[in-house]
């Protein structure tokens, strides 16, 4: 992994750090108006780690009209592309020199293993930012096709001031995913956190100001959906919502648009995805293997996590001989330890929400063949052990609802027809994979799928490339790519008679 140390030095690395929990508005560090502040839980051991600003309206109002003010201003919106280009690039070269503090920083918040933390999401982070930092002086406006006596033009213009409600299960990424296009747009953004993992958001924001990002051009405001979140939505001075979380907020964030001055809102509302198995699956083992440490990756608290496991009746018992061994020697563990490969659910109440889940699969009928309990780690933290039910059926609540935690359900199925009515049926489209050896058969599977992303004989690849998002409600919009300019800018058409 990237840090030079094994577990010892990790731990004196962690305690070495000052963590950070003030707001970041108008190109300050600042407590909340209130100066209320909530405990910053690590999941690790379930011990507070640092005291975080608790925002709300009143903090909302001083970010928005920074950000107003910045962007009226000019001091972003207004510079030349290639300006804004070389600062998002310091913006990169300063995160890449803090990229060991940002992984610790993301394991204690949210309890993900350390080897993820820094080999997988801030290399993610970074590859995002500077990705989009070489964008502001390559996009390029249109002439339209007029007669000669006319000339119109269509030209892209920042939105004006964005908010960004972001989850806990990736919080430097999605942050990210959000930030770099909005700010390579020429907007202002506004970064509400998850309450449960607030701290790379703000040490992000700290070190884009460093990098010459103008005050009131990135502001971030922790604090609970019910008060910042809210206040955000029903801002009249925001001009769009991008949000990644579940759907039950996602629609409460349309309410709030409709309620206040019709800001756009960009939705990312979560998963149900099938991991379709076929009998001609081109490497059982390699599939096998793969469906076992995709549920347990991120302690499954993954948006595309394939929580559905629709199999092939031909192979389904050799196929799940190989699931079953492979995810029962993926052992929950410290967080720090870079030896960990699963680590701790983000808090309490979502561990005992994942273990509803569990119950209800007992009570529906499944068969569990693997965990439903937790580990003995003595550390203290919320732990729960990868999981695996049988002989699920697709009406059963497990296979409906989003869990967000290591437990997968088995689906058998006859043919191809069946996998692909059985993938299609739920009221999520974010995606799906499918694993044969037939390339016409791969692609006529895909085609069928109601999904934003289909994989085909592997599972969550991508990079910045390619648009992230979801059909029906998993959601609306698209993340990464040049598709995710979009939703941060507005076209205008401008006509001249000659």
């Amino acid at each position: 992994m990237g840090l030079s140390f094994g577990k010892e030095g990790i731990l004196a690395f962690r305690n070495s750090l000052a963590l950070n929990g003030k707001a970041f508005i108008d190109g300050k560090s600042v407590d909340a108006l209130s100066g209320e502040t909530f405990g910053c839980i690590s999941p690790r051991d379930g011990l507070e780690i640092a005291r975080v600003a608790s925002c709300n309206a009143a903090d909302v109002d001083l970010a928005v009209a920074a950000a107003r003010r910045a962007f009226e201003a000019g001091v972003w919106s207004a510079r030349p592309p290639k300006e804004r280009k070389k600062v998002m690039q310091r913006f990169a070269d300063l995160f890449e020199q803090h990229l060991d503090e940002l992984a610790v920083l993301e394991s204690l918040d949210m309890g993900k293993p350390i080897s993820e933390s820094r080999n997988i999401d801030v290399a993610l982070v970074l590859d995002t930012l500077r990705w989009y930092a070489e964008c502001p002086d390559k996009l390029y406006d249109e002439i339209a096709p007029t007669g000669p006596d006319q000339l119109a033009t269509v030209t892209r213009e920042p939105v004006g001031v964005v908010a960004a409600v972001v989850p806990w299960n990736f919080p430097m990424l999605m942050a990210m995913w959000k930030i770099a296009p909005a700010l390579a747009s020429g907007n202002s953004i506004i970064v509400k956190p998850a309450e449960q993992s607030p701290l790379t958001a703000i040490r992000m924001a700290e070190i884009a100001h460093e990098a010459g990002i103008p005050a009131g051009v990135f502001n971030v405001v922790p604090g609970f959906g019910p008060t910042a979140g809210k206040a955000l939505g029903l801002h009249m001075d925001v001009d769009c919502l991008v949000f990644t979380g579940s759907g039950e907020v996602g629609k409460l964030f349309l309410m709030y648009s409709g309620q206040s001055n019709m800001k756009r809102v960009y939705l990312e509302c979560g998963g149900k995805s099938a991991n379709i198995i076929l009998d001609d699956v081109p490497d059982l083992r390699v599939a096998a293997e793969r469906a076992a440490t995709a549920i347990c990756f991120n302690q499954g608290e993954v948006c595309v996590a394939p929580s559905r496991l629709v199999l092939s009746e031909r192979i389904q018992d050799e196929f799940l001989e190989i699931v079953v061994e492979t995810a029962r020697a993926i052992r929950p563990g410290d967080p720090l330890d870079p030896e960990t490969r699963i680590g701790a659910l983000v808090d309490d109440t979502h561990r005992a929400r994942v273990e509803h889940y569990i119950a209800r699969g007992h009570e529906d009928g499944a068969r569990l063949v693997l965990g439903g309990d937790r580990p003995d780690t003595n550390l203290g933290g919320y732990y729960v052990n990868p999981t695996i039910f049988t002989g699920v059926r697709n009406d059963m609540t497990i296979a409906r609802e989003e869990i967000f935690g290591p437990v997968l359900s088995v689906i058998t199925v006859r043919d191809d027809e069946e996998a692909v009515r059985v993938a299609n049926d739920t009221p999520y489209g974010l995606a799906a994979a499918v694993w044969t050896r037939d390339l016409s058969r791969a692609h006529r599977i895909s085609r069928r799928l109601r999904a934003g992303s289909v994989w085909v004989n592997c599972y969550d690849h991508g990079d910045a490339t390619v648009p992230f998002g979801g059909y029906k409600q998993s959601g609306n919009g698209r993340d990464k790519s040049l598709h995710a300019l979009d939703k941060y800018t507005e076209l205008k058409t401008t006509w001249i008679e000659l």
